[in-house]
């Protein structure tokens, strides 16, 4: 658990298809912004297909992993990688032997509630500094009652489909959030899907303090304005609480 009310933004490489636009991505984000999201699909529990699950892409994943060699950028920002995947445990832990510090994979794609605590053991060993489990908007809450105490936070997807920005927020997010917020009042909660200007006061309001943001800050015309309206219109919420 992780009790700290500080409020991060965090922008997302959307499932980037090659390691090249990964690095293109993440250098245009890091003008800005300390940490990135890098979306990974498999093409299976996530319809897109991204880095590293094209033809030959795992090997160098595995290449990078044996070498200690970082993703692009790897020294100036901190990843955290959410894992839309359908096996979590290996891709997870080579990511973490590569320095990402921070790994999430979604509640669903794990058999049970000992094999996700199994999984993040794994990435925590591996050298992973967080670990976190990722709900689909239409899992019940209590799918993380026999998880919160082995990971550093909880992302609640606030969109009905995942794998693609711009799909629609999703309102039933903000009582989701109050919900898990006032059952674990210490649990860091994160968002990701549809985080805008229009919502993320509500959600800092409910309990959450960390934001996964896609086409709010790629699609703006000032990319580092934007993220800075998001980080302040999120710590004001949380300032008059």
């Amino acid at each position: 658990m992780n009790a700290s009310r500080h409020v991060d933004i965090i922008p997302t490489n959307t499932c980037p298809p090659n390691m090249v636009e990964l690095a293109r991505q993440t250098a245009s984000l890091a003008v800005f912004a300390s940490q990135v999201q890098l979306d990974i699909c498999d093409g299976v529990f996530a319809p897109t297909i991204s880095w590293p699950y094209h033809d030959g892409q795992w090997d160098e994943l595995e290449s990078m992993a044996a070498a200690r060699r970082p993703l692009p950028l790897g020294g100036t920002v901190r990843y955290e990688a959410h894992l839309m995947v359908q096996d979590p445990l290996r891709i997870g832990e080579l990511l973490a032997r590569m320095g990402c510090p921070r790994i999430l994979a979604h509640a669903e794609a794990f058999a049970d509630a000992q094999s996700a605590r199994d999984a993040c053991a794994v990435w925590k060993a591996a050298g992973a500094s967080e670990v976190g489990i990722v709900l689909l908007i239409d899992t019940p809450l209590s799918a993380l009652d026999p998880l919160v105490q082995d990971v550093d936070e909880v992302l609640l997807m606030a969109i009905p489909t995942i794998g693609a920005q711009g799909a629609p927020f999703d309102e039933r997010i903000f009582a989701r959030v109050a919900q898990l917020h006032a059952r674990h009042p210490d649990l860091l909660i994160a968002i990701d899907g549809g985080v805008s200007l229009a919502n993320i006061t509500g959600l800092a309001a409910a309990g959450a303090t960390r934001f996964g943001v896609g086409s709010t800050i790629f699609k703006a015309s000032d990319p580092a304005i934007a993220y800075q309206q998001l980080l302040d219109c999120a710590s004001r919420a949380l300032r008059i609480q």
